[in-house]
């Protein structure tokens, strides 16, 4: 079994969704066994709908302040999981001369859903639970220290 990286960083579009909820979700999974950071190409706004469904299940993303790749401190990461094909882009770009692991994990936007709020609320949902199923496979709870 592959072990946990030291460091994460999700990336999605403007860093209002998709890579947020992924970030609280690995802290959620593996507090602070792993450093986990998020970024978007363009900085987002907060979103309604993805604090209501994080906030089902118990995690709080209102204080989630979304950032760019331009605003991280430090962007040496053992792993890169962009969430988005720009951010996939990017983060080509960002690793380009660093020896750092990328994934592509294609994720919908839910933003983009139209329709009643319980049917927008239902998209966020998937995503949550789409992003939690590939957390668990692949970091799972049990998973070592070390890639």
């Amino acid at each position: 079994m592959a072990g946990l990286p030291g460091s994460v960083l999700f990336a999605c579009s403007e860093n209002a969704i998709r890579s947020p909820m992924a970030e609280a979700l690995l802290k959620h999974l593996h507090g602070q066994r792993v450093f986990v950071q998020s970024a978007g190409v363009r900085i987002g706004e907060p979103d309604p709908f993805a604090l209501i469904v994080m906030d089902e299940i118990g995690l709080d993303l209102s204080h989630h302040q979304p950032r760019t790749f331009e605003d991280l401190e430090d962007d040496f990461f053992d792993l890169v999981i962009s969430l988005s094909p720009e951010a996939q882009h990017r983060a080509v770009e960002l690793t380009r001369t660093s020896h750092c692991e990328i994934e592509f994990w294609r994720m919908m936007d839910p933003s983009l859903i139209e329709g009643s709020r319980d049917l927008r609320l239902e998209a966020y949902r998937n995503l949550r639970d789409s992003l939690l199923e590939r957390l668990l496979a692949r970091f799972p709870p049990d998973a070592a220290i070390g890639s």
